[in-house]
Parts: structure tokens; C-alpha cells; sequence
């Protein structure tokens, strides 16, 4: 009877076995074909001096290249609505998305908000991202950019639209005892997107898998930059070559973050910007296949 029992609860943890092995297979299937299906695309600013001198030519240099989406940054705020509408004329004849724009905080003022609300409806971009708050002393002050995120919220959901914070290093470091990232996300509802950027997340020796796993269905879009330790690397290193988990954001960002788009972003490397987005995307495409 001993035996019996024993030779049971063996079978039974091999069918466990081969059943846990079963669904983290199914999943990691899901998991992958989910993320063929997402869309990448450049965040504008890695392509900034061209972009400066031929907005349209750098666009479609871009939309040749194979990105899928693009996101445009701040000086976009100064167009009128006429080019804006050339400028998305160009998007559609290529076949290119524009999800969302990075913003300075006037976008964000109820004297600004309306001005960004018509561009990036003319764009098609359905978040209007925070890239910058501006100078911020203390813990109060980063409440008050969560208060200004979550009133923009309000304005933007009867739209269709959201409101979004993009991080850099000093978020993730921090004050009086508490990390500002931790601060937005606590005090703005879940309709406000939190945009990674992976390479300043890992520059202040945090932990981007575990920031996604604690944001489930918010970071609906990642800045993929690398970032390395050591004596002229830092930004300037390749996507793909630096010290980023990348299997392991990806993953956490396609099963649990919510991701709806991956951005591409460089501040610079060995290369030309316009070779090195070409780079970049080479080694987005071997590292997905």
C-alpha cells in the first residue's frame, strides 16, 4: 500500500510536471505571437538633427526603413493645424502610425491642452505624453504633477484620448524616502499610460521587470533604450548591446504590462542617427524573430 501511494504521487507529479511545462510553453507561444503582432516604431528625437533640416524626408526615410509608428516630440507643438495635416497626410500615404507625442508641461496647462488635444487628434495620436515636468524640488512637487496628469486625464478620456508620463533617471531615484515613478503612478488614475524608458530605468540601477509587473495593464508603451555601464558607453551603446533584460521586459510588458507599441529610441552612438536607427531596427527584428 506504501508502495502504491508512493508510486502514484510519482505519477501524479510527472503529469503536474509535464502539465506546468505544458502551459509555460503555451504561454511563452502566446507571449511571442502577441509580440509579432505589436507594432515598433522610432521616437522621433533619435533622428533630431534630420528631422530639423527635412521634417517629411526624414519621416519617410523612417517609414522606409520598416518602423511602424513613429512618435514626434515637443517642437511639434508649434505647428499649425494646416501642416499638421500634412504631416499626417505623409503618415497615411506610408502607412505609418503616430499613437502618441512627447510634450513639455504646457501641453498640460489649461491655457495649452487644447492646442495639443487638436494636433495630436489631427495626428491620430491617442496619448498625449508628459516627457518633462519641469523643476521639481521635493515629494509635494511631484504630487502636483500627478494632480496635473490626473486633471489632463479628466479632459482627455471623453475624447478617446489619454494622458501619458515618460520617465527619465531621476524618477527612479529617490526623495524623502519614496521614488517619484511610484509617487505618479499612486496618485493618477489608470487611464494615465506610464511610458518606460528602459534605458534610464536601468541607468538608476532600478529594476524595469519588476516595475512593469507592479503597473499591470499601464505601460502601454516602452522607449526601447539600452543602456551600459563603463567608460564611453552609457546611451551611445545600441539597442540590444547594453545591460537592459530585454527577453525579460519583454515578456513582463507583453503578458502583464498591457504594451500596445515599442518605440526605438537613441541619443546618439558611433553612427550617424539615420544609420543607427537602421541598425537599431536590424537588431529589434533578429532579436523578435
Amino acid at each position: 500500500m506504501y508502495h502504491g501511494t508512493s508510486n502514484m504521487s510519482k505519477h501524479l507529479s510527472r503529469r503536474g510536471f509535464l502539465a506546468s511545462s505544458a502551459a509555460a510553453a503555451s504561454l511563452s507561444s502566446r507571449i511571442r505571437a502577441a509580440g509579432k503582432a505589436i507594432p515598433v516604431g522610432l521616437e522621433l528625437y533619435s533622428v533630431r538633427d534630420e528631422l530639423t533640416k527635412d521634417l517629411m524626408g526624414t519621416v519617410r526615410a523612417v517609414g522606409k526603413m520598416g518602423y511602424q509608428v513613429v512618435e514626434f516630440y515637443s517642437p511639434y507643438y508649434d505647428w499649425t493645424p494646416e501642416y499638421a495635416k500634412e504631416v499626417r497626410k505623409l503618415l497615411d500615404d506610408l502607412g505609418v502610425r503616430c499613437p502618441s507625442t512627447h510634450n513639455g508641461t504646457k501641453s498640460f496647462t489649461p491655457e495649452g491642452i487644447q492646442k495639443a488635444i487638436d494636433l495630436n487628434q489631427i495626428l491620430g495620436a491617442k496619448y498625449i505624453v508628459m516627457a518633462s515636468p519641469g523643476r521639481i524640488t521635493g515629494m509635494d512637487s511631484w504630487k502636483g504633477v500627478a494632480d496635473q496628469l490626473t486633471r489632463a486625464s479628466e479632459r482627455l478620456k471623453p475624447l478617446g484620448m489619454a494622458a501619458g508620463y515618460h520617465n527619465h533617471k531621476p524618477e527612479f531615484v529617490a526623495v524623502e524616502g519614496k521614488r517619484p515613478i511610484d509617487i505618479l503612478a499612486a496618485g493618477t488614475p489608470r487611464e494615465v499610460m506610464l511610458q518606460l524608458d528602459v534605458g534610464t530605468c536601468v541607468d538608476a540601477a532600478a529594476d524595469p521587470v519588476a516595475y512593469i509587473q507592479a503597473n499591470p495593464g499601464r505601460i502601454r508603451s516602452i522607449h526601447c533604450k539600452d543602456f551600459a555601464a563603463g567608460e564611453g558607453k552609457g546611451y551611445k551603446v545600441l539597442f540590444g548591446e547594453g545591460d537592459a533584460p530585454w527577453t525579460k521586459i519583454f515578456a513582463a510588458a507583453e503578458s502583464v504590462g498591457g504594451v500596445e507599441y515599442y518605440l526605438i529610441e537613441q541619443e546618439g552612438s558611433r553612427y550617424g542617427s539615420i544609420e543607427t536607427a537602421e541598425r537599431c531596427l536590424a537588431a529589434w527584428k533578429k532579436m523578435r524573430s
